[in-house]
């Protein structure tokens, strides 16, 4: 298990679905909103608002609701949300990075800290750890969308920088700046995405063992039930020996 937090992971191993569902939607549609209200209401014209489409579409997310998402921008009466990030470390000394949309930042601060303080982590100041993280592009496929020879060819074909693949799924790497053209490039040959976004790619990856997995699980739990964080991301490794213990 890699460690850029996606909420199917979170979900497999909890199986508590149905309450992770109507969360992951909350959050995608507060993502729909932001992203409509920052740039035009139509996702063919605002490439940030069509990633939070696809991404919402790719969870089954119903036609209605994210018609709705967008026209709560258009008419003015959304909420006034701030992206914030949140640096700090968890157990292990496992490095994250917490991003949040939030109408109240004292909210969302002491939220974060108290699930840090309380799950073996120390929030730290901004900067931290970003440090060890680079600002890269991700497009994210199902293993369904082919094997990893030809997600491979296609993401290199389409200027992709990297590729790494699992059985479960692919996650295509890019320059920030070339994220939605090769993400256009790929929908040609895989189709739509399961995700189109920014994300922190860390230079160097920690492992960790059986209990300090345990106890980092619990915290990103924690942190992507708040309603506030969107994503969470962090430097590290699981094994797979590992999470085979964990169950």
């Amino acid at each position: 298990m890699a460690g850029h937090s996606k909420f199917k992971n979170i979900m497999h191993r909890k199986g508590a679905q149905d309450k992770k569902r109507a969360a992951q939607f909350s959050k995608l549609s507060r993502e729909i909103t932001v992203a409509a209200k920052m740039g035009m209401p139509d996702p063919d014209m605002n490439p940030r608002l069509r990633a939070a489409v696809n991404a919402a579409r790719a969870q089954s997310m119903p036609k209605d609701n994210i018609q709705r998402a967008i026209d709560k921008a258009s008419k003015g009466d959304a909420e006034n949300y701030e992206e914030v990030r949140y640096e700090g470390y968890g157990p292990g000394g496992v490095a994250l990075i917490v991003e949040a949309l939030t109408d109240n930042r004292n909210r969302t601060a002491t939220n974060v800290r108290t699930a840090f303080a309380k799950n073996g982590g120390n929030l730290g100041a901004s900067g931290a750890v970003s440090h060890g993280f680079e600002r890269l592009g991700l497009i994210e496929y199902p293993g369904s969308a082919g094997d990893a020879d030809k997600v491979f060819e296609a993401a290199l074909e389409a200027g992709a920088d990297d590729v790494e693949s699992d059985a479960e799924s692919h996650a295509i790497w890019v320059a920030v700046e070339n994220l939605h053209p090769v993400a256009r490039e790929l929908e040609k040959v895989l189709g739509e995405a399961e995700g189109v976004k920014l994300a922190w790619k860390p230079g160097l990856k920690t492992e960790v063992d059986v209990e300090t997995a345990r106890t980092l699980l619990k915290l990103i739990d924690v942190l992507d039930d708040d309603d506030d964080v969107q994503t969470v991301w962090g430097n590290y490794e699981i094994p797979d020996a590992v999470m085979e213990q964990l169950g």
